[in-house]
Parts: C-alpha cells; structure tokens; sequence
C-alpha cells in the first residue's frame, strides 16, 4: 500500500528533531499467515475484529481469545467488569511470543469512541516501543472505520522530541495483513495524523529551545520549503503602527525577539480567503503578577494555539481545500523584568482602543487583541482563533472538551457537528452584550479583565470580539489541549485538539459560508 509522498522540509537546523515528522509513514501490505509473524520480524500485532468477541467470529489468534475470555469469565473481579458498558481491551501473548491486542468497532456510534477504543488498544503494544507493527483487518469495517483506523495509527506511529538517550523512534514500518484498505482511503486520514503531529511536536518543546526568535526562523524556513507567503511584524514595525497591547506583553523579555507572523497559502480555485489566528506565548510567567510553580509548569506550551495553527494550515494545504488561507501567529513571551508591563497602566491597542490592564497574566488577550485587528483588515470572509487563554475554560469543561464562541447560529451549529464526526469534542458559550458589563472601566475605553475571575471565558471572548471588525468570527479556548492519559485517537497528553476539528469545520463552512 502507499500513498503518494509529500516531503518534510528537509534539513530545519532551528529544530533537526522536527525533520521527517511529517513524512508519509511507511504503510506495506502483507499476506503473512499467523505463522510467519515472528520470522518476518513482527512481534506486536493489533487485531481488527468485525464484532465484539462474545458475538463470535474467527480470526489470528482465535483460540487465545477465547481463552482469555474464559479466563476472564470465571475472574470475580473480571466478572463485575463484565456489568460495565463499552469496550474493554483484550491483550494476549500468543504462544510464539507475539503480543497481540483485538479491538472491535461495533456499537462505537460516534468517532470519539471509535478513537478511544483504538487508542487503548494500541497503548499495550506500543508500550513496548515496536519499530514494526502489524494490523489486521477482517474486510468487514466500513470505509469510514478504516479511516479512523488509518488516522489512529499514523498519529501515534510517530515518537515526539525527546531529550532521553534512549527515546524511541517510532514505528518505521506498519503492516497490513488480513483485507487492508485500498491506497485511496489513506491520503486524508494520513494527512490529517502528520499535522496533528506537527501541533503537539512544536508543543513539547522546551521552552529553552523554542524561543520567540527560534520559533520564528523555523517559521520562515518552513514556510519556504512548503511554498507559503510570510511575512513577519516584528517590534520595530509593530511600534511605528502602534500595537499597544501586543508589544506591553513583549516588553518583559530581555531580548526584542517577539513578532507577529503572518502566513499565507491559496487554492487556485479558491472562492472564499479565511484567517486563522493562534496565540504564541512560548513561556508565560504571568509576568508581574507571577504564577505559582504549580501553575507555572507546562506554560511553555501556552503556545499551542499558534501551533495548531499552523498544524491546520498544512492539512488544509495537503488536502487542497478550496480557500484562500492567512495564519496570524502572535509570537511572545510572558516575563519578569523592569520592563514587564504592570497593573492599572493604560495601553493603547492597534485598532485605537485603550485598555486598563488590571492582571498581567491575562496576557493572551492582549496579544491576540493586535492580532485580530490585523486579520481582519484583510476582510476575510471569516476568522478562525485558537488559544490556551483562560482557566475558567478549564473549571468549566475540564480537559475533555474545548470551549467555543460563534457569531452565529449557523456557526455554532457547523461547529458542534464538527466536533462529533472529528471525534474532537466542543462546547459553544453564551457571550450576550450585557456582560461587557463587568468590563466597564472609568479611566479607559475598556478593562482587560476583572479580578474576581467569574465567568472569565466569557469575559475574554467578549473582550476580543472587539477586535473583529464585526466579521464571522469562532473562538476556541483550547481546554483540552492537554489530557493526562490521552483523549480521543491521542496516546498523549498533548492532545493537538482543534487541527482535526477545523479542518472537518471548514470542509462544512465551505459548503455553507456567510
């Protein structure tokens, strides 16, 4: 089986651990019999059953199944188990040594849980850090589950950065066995899978590495080897058109290294132009009003809006969707120093606004603030944000689901079926005008924030909806951009949450703009 190639950028030497990330992953069909698996080098083995194993069926591995199911059957505590809906992974060591996990896909109604159940059964096997790994499919699933299938494997084939000696490097060879799917099922669920890597790989970067001025060449040499425009606003341009807010965030840091890039790629054919906006915080402090250290750790990824970003922009580029596409990255970070900007200063942002700062760590929508005035000069027919920006978010959803806001109806409802056929899970807020209330201030147009932090989602969607210029405009919150044990398809906890969703979203807002 292969898929035609679409090279990595070859040769990043900002970041060589992000080369080859997102090549095609090397897909071979096989028709090994059970017996040749360990001559042929194959020692993990996940099984693709066309129904649950108590309803029958034949497949590798039969007779362990059945057995582990007996086994299973006559366990007390297996047998309270039993009560439990959904699925519960079989894993097995057949006698030849080879570690095989069954999986089955029957009364998954939704793709979250198609996800799930893949991911689970795909843990036990990759656990065990296998270079090649075989699937089995029965030639029963649809051509959607083989999708997923396709999808779930690709994303978690591949290993993210890693400073450990002995990390691993991956599954460099999956193969095919039993009634694979044909070549022409596997270029989206393939391309959707690398971007998402390319999302949650930028993420786990430390912070030491991924610095505003690092992020941005790789930017620039990313963008040349995938043939996008760029272009970059940095502090000096930024001052001369009068980026109040963004530059009160970047005046902390020692270095002048913050910017605000701009990206764009078009369809030859295309009839709408969308601007997706990311924030890049690489580091957040909190600034002056510093974070605890619990709070603290992990904030080197609050910038993964920026890179999920830029992860849907290279799936909308693969899979050629008809669109005219402009990415704004606000790329900064959030110090200490004697220049940080402080409580109760009076900023002025790009778009003539003045905004009383009340909490340094509400920087987020500072930046973005200048960036959306940006975007929406340009009048795109609609933008797109996507942030790590409040706790409340979290508070609200918990890690599971992310937060959206909508300026329509239409929107709300092409985003929320966007997130059940992505298996990317969200949750459209009210953002009514009457609580813009609480952002009244008496010395300038506007508060930042508030102190008491109710209902601070809100408070912050209805704070950069400012900065639309009125235009269709969705806002996510990216509360479930990291997840303990994984979510979804995602055996990580960086999840890479919204690449997938948007492009599911905007294949749906192509067919019904506003």
């Amino acid at each position: 089986m292969s898929v035609s190639h679409v090279p990595s950028p070859a040769g990043l030497p900002v970041f060589p651990e992000l080369n080859g990330l997102t090549e095609i992953p090397h897909f071979m069909v096989a028709e090994w019999t059970p017996a040749e698996w360990v001559r042929q080098g194959v020692f993990h083995v996940l099984i693709v059953l066309s129904a649950a194993p108590e309803d029958g069926g034949t497949g590798p591995g039969q007779e362990t199944l059945n057995a582990l199911r007996q086994r299973r059957a006559q366990s007390e505590v297996c047998a309270s188990q039993k009560k439990k809906k959904g699925f519960d992974p079989h894993v097995a060591m057949l006698p030849d040594g080879v570690l095989v996990s069954w999986v089955w896909l029957a009364g998954a109604s939704r793709n979250f849980e198609r996800h799930t159940r893949l991911r689970q059964a795909l843990q036990p096997l990759l656990e065990e850090k296998p270079t090649h790994l075989a699937v089995w499919f029965s030639g029963q699933e649809s051509s959607s589950e083989r999708e997923e299938i396709l999808y779930t494997l690709t994303l978690n084939g591949r290993s993210l950065p890693s400073a450990q000696r002995a990390a691993w490097g991956g599954v460099k060879a999956w193969f095919l066995l039993g009634s694979p799917p044909s070549p022409d099922l596997s270029a989206r669920p393939v391309s959707l899978a690398l971007a998402n890597t390319l999302t949650r790989a930028l993420t786990v970067l430390p912070p030491n590495r991924l610095t505003p001025a690092n992020y941005r060449e790789f930017l620039r040499q990313w963008a040349r080897e995938e043939r996008w425009d760029w272009e970059e606003y940095e502090v000096e341009r930024l001052q001369t058109l009068g980026a109040g807010a963004f530059l009160a965030v970047a005046q902390g840091s020692a270095e002048a290294d913050a910017a605000i890039v701009h990206l764009t790629w078009s369809h030859p054919q295309a009839a709408h132009r969308v601007a997706l906006v990311g924030k890049g915080i690489c580091f957040d402090t909190g600034g002056l009003n510093l974070k605890p250290a619990r709070y603290m750790q992990g904030m080197h990824g609050d910038m993964n809006g920026s890179a999920v970003v830029l992860g849907l922009m290279q799936a909308i580029a693969r899979l050629q969707l008809p669109l005219v596409v402009d990415a704004w990255l606000a790329i900064a970070q959030n110090s200490v120093g004697p220049r940080a900007y402080r409580q109760n200063e009076i900023v002025t942002t790009l778009e003539g606004t003045t905004l009383e700062v009340v909490h340094t760590d509400a920087e987020g929508r500072m930046v973005l603030a200048d960036t959306l005035t940006l975007a929406a000069r340009q009048k795109p027919d609609l933008i797109v944000d996507f942030a790590t920006l409040t706790g409340s978010m979290h508070t609200a959803l918990g890690s599971r689901y992310s937060g959206l806001f909508t300026t329509s109806a239409v929107l709300a409802r092409l985003a929320e079926e966007a997130g059940k056929s992505s298996g990317e899970r969200v949750w459209v807020f009210p953002q009514d005008e009457d609580y813009d209330e609480a952002l009244e201030s008496s010395v300038a147009d506007i508060k930042q924030c508030t102190l008491e932090g109710e209902a601070d989602h809100i408070l912050a969607a209805r704070f950069l909806s400012r900065f639309t210029a009125q235009l269709p405009w969705v806002h996510m919150d990216l509360s479930a951009s990291l997840h303990p044990e994984g979510l979804g398809a995602v055996a990580t906890e960086v999840t890479g949450f919204g690449v997938r969703w948007g492009v599911e979203f905007l294949d749906k807002w192509i067919k019904n703009p506003l």
